[in-house]
């Protein structure tokens, strides 16, 4: 990902903060030199020093059978916002886009075990629902099989990962307080949640 220096998030707690916020994302692979992606939900762990996301695929996508052998690319992106030249002093000024976006690298190992693809399955609910699980403690055993046959469970151990934060670091004092102002009266609830984004860094 191209980064501007004035843009390198570097701070290693905000970026595993915002995976986890953000945790739906896109899985990209080059399968013989074409580029393949699948939207996934993401379960972040740290262990031993090193950041691993886990999920699943349904099987009937082929995507899963090439992850092992080429390096993937995670992107975790949002929010995002549209920047009007309005809120700068000078006319002379262009529209632009703020954003953030974390990249993540790594090889992936697909998970096989019965046991550690449930355990994928329930750090998942834990995640997403934990009140789900009552529920599927109580689905029966057989139909929870059927389900954990039709997915690839897999973890992949991130070897580097890009964050990026575009967010007028570039512009005058009095111009960030314009655009966070635009953003937070916006009645786009994104523009709001970029704002309050912008406004933690002036803070």
């Amino acid at each position: 990902m191209y980064i501007p220096p004035r843009y390198i998030n570097e701070n290693e707690a905000e970026t595993i903060a915002f995976i986890k916020r953000f945790s739906f994302g896109v899985i990209t692979t080059s399968i013989n030199n074409v580029p393949t992606a699948t939207h996934l939900p993401f379960v972040v762990s740290e262990r031993g020093g090193s950041l691993f996301l886990t999920a699943h695929f349904a099987k009937a996508n082929p995507h899963w059978q090439h992850i092992e052998s080429n390096e993937n690319l995670i992107i975790f992106s949002e929010p995002h916002a549209y920047i009007s030249p309005k809120n700068y002093n000078e006319k002379q000024n262009v529209p632009t886009w703020n954003y953030l976006a974390v990249h993540a690298y790594g090889l992936a190992k697909l998970i096989t075990d019965k046991d550690a693809v449930y355990k994928v399955l329930e750090a998942m609910i834990n995640s997403f629902e934990a009140d789900y699980k009552t529920q599927w403690d109580d689905l029966a055993e057989d139909y929870k099989a059927r389900m954990a046959k039709g997915i690839v469970a897999f973890e992949i151990e991130v070897t580097k990962v890009e964050s990026k934060k575009k967010l007028s670091q570039n512009k005058k004092t009095n111009e960030r307080q314009n655009i966070i102002q635009s953003l937070k009266d916006s009645s786009n609830n994104t523009d709001q949640l970029l704002g309050d984004y912008m406004q933690n860094e002036e803070e």
